[in-house]
């Protein structure tokens, strides 16, 4: 029996966007070091004959590449239409590599075993369909207004998950025929045509990436063993009069500025430093040498992206950042709350993982005579081992 899988990566990803994930589609989400839908194809390559990823064809041959898979095909407005392209695709491969079964997976499933897989295919033996489901636990509310109107009895429902597995010539028929509609769960164009889908045990690890918090439960499945590490900054920049004062990425009011190649944001100057350090990758130096005029007058918060994205790069995660500025003037508590969140937005993180505080030094040394600004930083990340 010859399996082909279609590999789904067409969604937009909302729902991971409003929960307060990043703008990425969920699918391209760095997740132990890869894309999700990377540990997805990993997960099915073993266990299937040809693999078609269908979404933003540059995009999954770029994240792809090193992977074994068909030329990715462009998706659809929707999820049937998605699922079609890549039947399509298939039908028109040459008749020898023309699949028996075809199973249609989630890229943004990026945990899936091969028990699951073969516990799908070995029921098609018999049925022109087959899905994992797992049961639902939890008893079921259905809300009218923000108050509850009924209970839903929870006997004979299960949750549905992929992959989902069909006799390849039966879906497509089924799809060709079904044009235009729109049915967001497979098994649903063999039932409306009165055809038998197995519903077999799935997985509760088979988590599908929907909210940003799912992220963390898959990084325990999928990921490495995550170690914590620390990192320290430390950075001091002179009053200069004529430029504006910038101190974590906000222009504070004052009547001088600071001196520096770059915009001489104190600020995220020690914060930058801070996770090279954590990383063991040495200062911000060694990244924006000074001696390169291309930072000249730079906007700081393009060295704070490239630190944040070396964590990502890392397979890792940011946890908190403490930062303290020390001057005597100007007052920082009230612009705190936008440094804040300015740093979150430039690291991509809740604004909860971010501290900001001001200190004097009792009009001691350089900073307690007015002559300029030092600022100490700290920061924890979860590295794989």
């Amino acid at each position: 029996m010859r399996i082909a899988a279609i590999l789904l990566a067409a969604g937009s990803g909302s729902r991971y966007t409003a929960s307060g994930g990043s703008e990425t589609p969920k699918q391209y989400v760095q997740l132990a070091g890869a894309p999700v839908i990377w540990h997805a194809a990993r997960a099915l390559l073993p266990h299937v004959h040809c693999l078609l990823p269908v979404g933003d064809k540059a995009r999954l041959s770029e994240v792809l590449d090193e992977l074994d898979v068909l030329p990715p095909v462009d998706g659809g407005a929707t999820r049937q239409a998605s699922v079609r392209a890549g039947l399509e695709a298939l039908a028109a491969l040459p008749a020898e590599q023309r699949p028996d079964v075809v199973l249609v997976h989630d890229g943004a499933r990026p945990y899936v075993t091969e028990t699951l897989i073969h516990t799908v295919v070995q029921a098609l033996a018999d049925k022109p369909g087959a899905i994992p489901a797992v049961p639902v636990a939890d008893t079921l509310k259905r809300e009218h207004g923000g108050l509850i109107a009924d209970t839903v009895p929870r006997e004979h429902l299960f949750r549905a998950q992929t992959p989902q597995g069909f006799h390849f010539e039966t879906f497509l028929d089924l799809h060709r025929a079904a044009a235009g509609t729109d049915a967001t769960d497979d098994a649903r164009l063999l039932e409306d045509a009165g055809l038998k889908v197995a519903l077999v045990r799935g997985d509760e690890d088979n988590i599908k990436l929907t909210y940003k918090d799912d992220l963390m439960r898959l990084e325990r499945l999928v990921g490495q063993t995550l170690l914590p590490r620390v990192g320290m900054g430390y950075d001091v920049h002179a009053f200069e009069e004529g430029r504006p004062l910038i101190l974590c990425g906000i222009t504070v009011p004052h009547t001088k500025g600071l001196a520096g190649h770059s915009d001489a944001d104190v600020g995220i100057h020690a914060l930058c430093d801070a996770i090279y350090g954590a990383l063991a990758e040495g200062d911000i130096g060694r990244h924006f040498p000074p001696s390169q005029n291309e930072w000249k007058d730079a906007d700081s918060a393009r060295f704070l992206i490239h630190a944040g994205q070396r964590i990502r790069d890392r397979g890792g995660r940011l946890v908190n950042v403490d930062l303290t500025l020390i001057c005597e003037r100007p007052k920082i508590g009230p612009h705190a709350e936008a440094m804040r969140a300015r740093l979150a937005e430039l690291l991509e993180v809740e604004v909860s993982r971010i501290s900001v505080k001001a200190t004097t030094s009792e009009r001691l040394g350089f900073t307690g005579r007015e002559e300029g600004i030092a600022c100490t930083a700290a920061v924890s990340v979860l590295i794989p081992e």
